[in-house]
């Protein structure tokens, strides 16, 4: 079982713009300077995701929890947004057959279907609740806060679906929140309803590993525990201020260096594998809120991530990454085992297509990642390829943690809080302003100074 980091593509042997050997080299201490911070942060108490062991109580509990409810649901819906829905999209993906929702019960083992309600568009509200049994469905209320409003809007319809239905709170949801305070909180403890605690110090994009993550999974009847273990392998992997030796460190290195020196500010995930396809839009959450900021003498910085998936972006998005501006890094994930193995093309067929026959799907979707990855290089655009075994519990673990050091590693290069989020408050406190939140009159003033919308301009 390995994860590895190619990063030939973004040195100057591949590209023009690369970094040379010695500019590697001399990046050395700034490296260092970025370990350093992780680790005073860390003696801060600010990167809970790290502290795997520390969450390995709570962690027993989900798993038990979830074991003695075997064969009770037919269905699980979390009900959640942003951090809070992406990491569980992630593990269903990657783990769970692409067909897992539409097969029948025998054939999923009697495990539940997973349903992920992390929008409040009432057309997928409605098309979910209307496809499942109330009295055998477990809804995962996620919310840290337990003040999001989109997540709490869900929790109170589902509350009214399931009192109409005459099922109890508690037999239907579970919460996952803090541990000490915020509305979830206090319901749950007033109606005895089970919840699990995301811990203080793990932010909501960071908290895959908590029971935001693994209840589902454990539900789920997935290995929680190789998931953890592939995490921990990575952290311990990258204990070290050693570029060479840290991947995670080189990556944000390098996706730094090529943002600060060679204008490439654009990073695009590319996974060549339908089951980590939904990784991507995970880490451009984790990449982009964590990294898109002022920093501290106001200057706006922060690179901006795209999700792309292969061989499919071969024909979408690749026409502009080979022609277009120099302005983007593309790293490539690439898994060498297929699940659930090979399947050889026939070779059968006219005789222009007898190149393809004999040889394997997922032969060609390799062979197709290196090919693209060699057509960049040739038109100077710079690539990294991340190379997985296979797509399982303790590599996604493992990637997991990779991104989620990477991302500390780059707040300090850019010399950023990567655990804050104020982009995002003022948007919050303008929705609740117009629902008349008692806490945020204070947001009329800003409201009323917003340009009206101008007839002249409606087309």
């Amino acid at each position: 079982m390995t994860i590895h980091l190619d990063c030939t593509g973004m040195t100057r042997r591949a590209v023009p713009s690369g970094v040379t050997a010695e500019r590697f080299a001399s990046l050395a201490p700034r490296a260092a300077e970025a370990h350093a911070g992780l680790l005073a942060e860390a003696g801060r108490g600010r990167l809970g995701f790290r502290e795997l062991e520390a969450q390995g109580a709570e962690r027993a509990r989900v798993i038990a929890w979830a074991r003695a409810r075997a064969g009770r649901y037919d269905d699980l819906v979390v009900l959640g947004i942003g951090g809070s829905a992406l990491g569980a999209l992630a593990l269903r993906t990657a783990l769970l057959p692409r067909d897992w929702n539409a097969r029948p019960s025998v054939q999923r083992g009697g495990r539940p279907r997973l349903h992920i309600l992390d929008n409040v568009d009432p057309r997928s509200v409605r098309g979910v609740l209307e496809q499942v049994a109330l009295d055998r469905t477990l809804f995962l209320v996620v919310s840290k806060s337990g003040s999001t409003a989109e997540t709490m809007a869900q929790y109170l319809l589902v509350r009214e679906r399931l009192a109409a239905a005459g099922v109890p709170a508690r037999q239907g949801m579970v919460f996952v929140t803090d541990p000490d305070k915020g509305v979830l909180r206090d319901v749950g403890a007033a109606e005895g309803i089970t919840m699990f605690e995301v811990p203080p110090n793990v932010g909501g994009r960071f908290s895959v590993l908590s029971p935001v993550g693994t209840l589902p999974a454990a539900l789920l009847g997935l290995d929680v525990d190789a998931l953890v273990a592939g995490a921990v392998a990575m952290r311990d992997r990258c204990a070290t201020g050693a570029i060479r030796e840290n991947p995670a460190l080189a990556f944000a290195l390098l996706q730094w260096r090529a943002h600060q020196e060679a204008g490439q500010g654009m990073h695009v995930l590319m996974p060549y594998s339908d089951a980590y396809r939904d990784l991507a839009p995970w880490f451009v959450q984790l990449w982009a809120e964590s990294l898109g900021k002022r920093t501290p003498g106001g200057d706006p910085v922060g690179p901006t991530p795209i999700v792309a998936v292969g061989a499919t972006d071969q024909h979408a998005q690749v026409q502009l990454f080979m022609e277009g501006p120099i302005d983007k890094t593309v790293t490539f994930l690439d898994v060498e085992e297929p699940e659930g193995g090979e399947l050889t093309i026939p070779g059968q067929g006219p005789a222009e297509l007898a190149y393809l026959g004999g040889h394997g799907f997922h032969e060609l979707l390799r062979a197709e990642c290196r090919a693209t990855a060699g057509a960049l290089a040739t038109q100077g655009r710079p690539t990294m390829t991340l190379r997985v075994t296979r797509a399982d519990p303790w590599h996604l673990g493992g990637l997991f943690m990779f991104f989620e050091l990477a991302t500390i590693y780059a707040g300090q290069l850019y010399g950023i809080d990567p655990l804050d989020q104020p982009g995002v408050e003022l948007g919050k406190q303008l929705t609740y302003y117009q629902f008349g939140h008692p806490g945020w009159s204070t947001m009329r003033s800003v409201w009323e100074a917003l340009p009206a919308s101008d007839p002249d301009w409606v087309l």
